[in-house]
């Protein structure tokens, strides 16, 4: 079950706060604004913005707040101390899966077809919110191939992206090329020529767009997801680096590409979305827009970071914890009481019925949904009956050549399928999860847990 576990919730009176234009003033201090009253009769009809920053490979080890101490990450500290936590937020093993299942608020068993697809018939949360009289925007890495055809269909207005087609249809060429500096990027239906990208860094073109497309949405309501390039390979200077005015992407890209630039690459992710939440504010729009930052998975196997005062390796393709418990935090002042921690299990697909239930939008034509709504833990009010008492996920890993996992995990036990080993294991006293437990050594409850996750199991084989 979600318990909240935040401390000092706002009143009931402000419940609906986010709903209102915020006062503008100067913020560049990133403190949090100031409550303003207003009149809820008139509130109830205006709809919240939503911003979802995805990070690429961004583990729960990397930001500070949650115990990192191999990078700076200030602003989503700031976001920690300010909004909600959810440090048992669960993403898939490998993001492709985490992506489809996020967009569409179903698991993969139900519309996976290949690596890097989402299926042209497949109803995403920005089709949803564009027919609830949102405009949309996505900027940053698409892959999720179709170009402008798919992009549009999925309910995208507006894009700036990386990777609008699989590696094998973009030209030959995968998701490590030029994916930085001098950026090849795709807009209106075309990659933006040589000399619009010349020295420029594809996360500032990404910002920059994005804070157009805010600019010209500050009378009605919007979906911005901001899905980063950082801090995915290859690990290679920043604008902030001196070495990026010299460094040339078509051939030191592969050659001098060095983990050494890792930790200015987190530094420059963490930037990003300061200027971004610095931009909704100033804007004023603070109080009326919900922002969320999630990871698609977990930090790549070739990095190891400080965390907790312990080196943790990156876990990124692991189904064990540290490779599926990734960040995720939720900011609207007025809405959201700062410092809260809310511990409920959170997976991807519980993004669509949340986004229905901020904008107002009916679920019923967009059934079958796998996702549980969060709405009422992020507004104080938890609703007994929406709550997830556990996490199921289907894994293809055709493009890895192995064949499909699945999984159930609540906070205490895990069960696989059984085509992976059937394993049950005591992931609260064995998080490795070394020790599968034999049936023969099952209490009359773990039995019944056992059971009850079989059954859950059975829904991805049985499609």
């Amino acid at each position: 079950m979600r318990n909240s576990y935040s401390t000092q919730l706002l009143a009931v009176a402000i419940f609906f706060s986010f709903l209102v234009w915020s006062c503008n003033k100067d913020l560049k201090d990133m403190q949090p604004m100031a409550d303003v009253s207003q009149d809820l009769s008139q509130s109830a009809a205006i709809k919240p913005n939503i911003i979802l920053i995805i990070g690429d490979d961004v583990g729960r080890e990397i930001p500070t707040y949650n115990g990192g101490q191999s990078y700076s990450t200030p602003n989503l500290d700031y976001l920690a101390a300010n909004g909600m936590q959810f440090p048992n937020f669960l993403a898939h093993p490998d993001g492709p899966p985490s992506r489809l299942a996020m967009e569409t608020g179903k698991y993969n068993y139900r519309n996976w077809i290949q690596f890097g697809l989402l299926p042209p018939g497949a109803i995403t949360f920005a089709n949803m919110l564009k027919n609830k009289g949102y405009n949309t925007c996505y900027t940053g890495k698409w892959q999720f191939d179709g170009g402008d055809t798919s992009i549009h269909n999925h309910g995208y207005n507006k894009y700036l992206v990386f990777m609008p087609f699989n590696p094998d249809d973009n030209n030959g060429h995968d998701q490590y090329y030029r994916r930085y500096k001098d950026p090849y990027l795709y807009q209106d239906a075309r990659h933006l020529t040589d000399t619009e990208v010349e020295g420029k860094y594809s996360e500032d073109m990404f910002y920059d767009y994005a804070s157009k497309f805010i600019d010209s949405n500050k009378n009605k309501p919007f979906l911005l997801v901001y899905s980063h390039n950082l801090v995915q390979k290859p690990w290679v200077p920043t604008p902030d680096d001196p070495e990026f005015a010299s460094w040339n992407p078509a051939t030191d890209d592969d050659t001098k590409d060095d983990k050494k630039y890792y930790p200015e690459m987190v530094a420059y992710m963490d930037k990003t979305i300061g200027k971004l939440v610095t931009k909704v504010k100033n804007s004023g729009l603070a109080q009326k827009t919900i922002i969320i930052f999630i990871s698609d998975n977990a930090t790549y196997g070739g990095i190891t970071s400080l965390y907790k005062g312990h080196n943790v390796k990156g876990a990124k393709d692991s189904t064990v914890f540290d490779g599926i418990n990734v960040p995720m935090l939720v900011y609207c002042p007025g809405t959201i009481a700062p410092g809260s921690v809310d511990t409920s299990l959170v997976d991807m697909t519980d993004f669509f019925p949340t986004f229905a239930d901020i904008s107002g939008s009916t679920k019923k034509p967009y059934q079958p949904l796998d996702g549980t709504t969060f709405y009422d833990n992020i507004t104080g009010s938890i609703i007994p009956s929406s709550q997830r008492d556990n996490v199921y996920c289907y894994w293809p890993r055709d493009y890895q050549r192995k064949i499909d996992l699945s999984y159930v995990t609540d906070y205490n036990y895990k069960l696989y399928d059984s085509l992976n080993g059937g394993n049950f294991y005591d992931i609260r006293n064995d998080v490795y999860e070394h020790n599968p437990i034999p049936n023969n050594k099952l209490t009359s409850d773990e039995k019944k847990i056992k059971n009850q996750f079989k059954k859950i199991l059975r829904q991805g084989y049985s499609n």
